[in-house]
C-alpha cells in the first residue's frame, strides 16, 4: 500500500513554512485574503482542520496554485494516518479482494 514510513509534511506545515512565512503573511492577513474567520486559518496552520474541496479552491486562488496541490497534501496525510494506525491497518487488512472472475 503506502511505501513510506516517514510522516509526510502536513497542510499546516506547508502552509506556514512554504507560503505564509516567505510572504510575511500573518494568520489574520491570510484569513482576510481567504475571506474566512482567523480561527479557520489558525486551525489549518495547527493541523486541527482538514482541507476540504472548497478550502482547496480558496487556497489555490489566494496563492495562485491548484486545488489539487492542497488536496494532495491532505490526501497524503490521510493515507499515512490510516496506515500508521494499528486499528485502521487491521480494519483495512480484514477487507477481502473481490475475485477477478466475477
Amino acid at each position: 500500500m503506502l511505501t513510506t514510513k516517514r510522516k509526510p509534511a502536513t497542510v499546516g506545515k506547508i502552509l506556514t513554512e512554504e507560503f505564509m512565512q516567505p510572504l510575511g503573511l500573518t494568520q489574520a492577513a491570510l484569513a482576510e485574503a481567504m475571506g474566512v474567520p482567523r480561527k479557520h486559518v489558525n486551525e489549518l496552520c495547527n493541523d486541527r482542520r482538514t482541507v476540504t474541496a472548497a478550502t482547496a479552491l480558496i487556497l489555490a486562488r489566494v496563492f495562485g496554485n491548484t486545488p489539487d496541490f492542497w488536496l494532495n497534501v491532505q490526501r497524503r496525510n490521510d493515507l499515512w494516518q490510516a496506515m500508521d494506525s494499528p486499528e485502521q491497518r487491521a480494519r483495512i487488512e480484514r477487507a477481502k479482494p473481490l475475485s477477478s472472475a466475477a
